[in-house]
């Protein structure tokens, strides 16, 4: 599971061969939640508002380069780095 951003001591993941709808997984300390990337619900898993509110500005800014790494990692081909929040 590529490891595709990290700030704040968040950590944004995807896996190659997920399950729909497009989604990346969300780590910080203990909490963990795989997010859509269309929608940016939580999908399964628990992080605290705070968490979620940074995940979702930095996906809106980055949503085209996320599809583009979802697309990759069905494909088994290496996913690029997104930029932090900065």
């Amino acid at each position: 599971m590529p490891t595709i951003s990290q700030f704040y001591g968040i950590t944004i993941r995807m896996y190659f061969d997920d399950h729909a709808p497009p989604h990346f997984h969300v780590y910080y300390g203990s909490d963990a939640a795989a997010v859509e990337i269309d929608s940016l619900q939580i999908l399964e898993g628990k992080v605290r508002r705070r968490t979620l509110s940074l995940v979702t500005e930095w996906a809106t800014e980055h949503r085209e380069e996320l599809r583009q790494n979802w697309d990759r990692a069905a494909a088994h081909q290496p996913l690029k780095d997104i930029a932090p929040l900065d």
